[in-house]
């Protein structure tokens, strides 16, 4: 099997074993998507943005964010502000449920990366995490 094809399987083998097909739990078993997921931790860490700009942040295209945004909002998790700046623009922010929802999250993740890396060698560690990282940077390169 060539380079090409062993990532390929490499990687979808990775998807499976952190469930990342799952469109209805994160990869650490909380109840949402990983769109969703990544836009409440994104607002945690910005505070509150335009689509526009969280659009930018996630990668996303606009009108993909607008409806993950809606999403979040019907389940209470966001509210759309107007912006104080701009009133044609509102503000994505999070409520106060959706940043109970980002603790949780935050200590789910950290408990399944935990388990993640015991599972590792420890000699291995660094490693992974240093490949992980190439990856990412090798996939932001090429979009």
């Amino acid at each position: 099997m060539d380079a090409d094809a062993a990532l390929d399987f490499a990687l979808s083998d990775l998807v499976l074993a952190l469930g990342l097909h799952r469109p209805d739990r994160t990869p650490c078993g909380q109840p949402l998507s990983v769109s969703e997921g990544l836009t409440l931790l994104a607002l945690d860490v910005t505070g509150p943005l335009v689509q526009r700009d969280l659009a930018f942040a996630l990668k996303l295209e606009k009108s993909t964010v607008s409806r993950l945004v809606d999403g979040l909002a019907r389940r209470g998790l966001v509210e759309r502000d107007p912006h104080p700046q701009d009133g044609r623009q509102l503000l994505v922010g999070l409520t106060d449920v959706g940043r109970r929802q980002v603790t949780a999250l935050r200590a789910t993740r950290t408990a399944r990366m935990a388990g993640l890396l015991a599972a590792v060698p420890a000699d291995q560690r660094d490693a992974v995490v240093k490949a992980v990282r190439l990856l990412v940077e090798a996939g932001n390169a090429t979009r």
